[in-house]
């Protein structure tokens, strides 16, 4: 029976370049001379450093150019608050992989809303779609894709 997986990830290791390229980037700009800013990548987060919240503003412009240069979905950075002290200011980015349960329900709901011959089940933080036929499942691709679920998507391990 064929099937296919809908995950979300993202490859950390471009996340890391475009990190360390937007450190470099920050190091020789003008309107950052003499300014204590830098990103600093986590497991799951990058901690933006700055002194005040428009160094926080500009450093997000620079790494989100950085991320889209490096093919790496912007929609899989989850910014939190700025954090501002006398002296300096601090945010996280929060990096999304995996599907979390209520979007993988809406995308069960608009699989069966869609009336087509194809069942998905939920395993962990990605989804499995079966179906009798390949054109059914490529009909589920291309609904799921028409939509926007706030995070990249995904679709691998086809199989017939």
């Amino acid at each position: 029976m064929p099937s296919f997986d809908i995950v979300s990830e993202i490859d950390l290791q471009e996340v890391r370049n475009a990190v360390d390229q937007a450190n470099r980037e920050i190091g020789t700009r003008f309107d950052f001379k003499g300014v204590d800013a830098s990103f600093e990548l986590t497991d799951d987060k990058i901690l933006m450093t700055g002194e005040q919240e428009f160094h926080l503003q500009q450093m997000m412009d620079i790494l989100r150019q950085k991320m889209v240069k490096r093919k790496v979905d912007i929609d899989s950075l989850d910014p939190k608050d700025p954090v501002s002290t006398l002296n300096a200011a601090r945010q996280e980015i929060h990096l999304k992989q995996g599907i979390d349960s209520d979007t993988a329900k809406k995308m069960v709901k608009a699989i069966k809303a869609s009336k087509l011959k194809v069942q998905a089940q939920i395993q962990g933080d990605q989804l499995r779609v079966t179906g009798k036929k390949r054109d059914d499942l490529q009909e589920a691709i291309a609904h799921l894709r028409g939509q926007d679920w706030g995070l990249p998507i995904q679709f691998n391990n086809f199989r017939d």
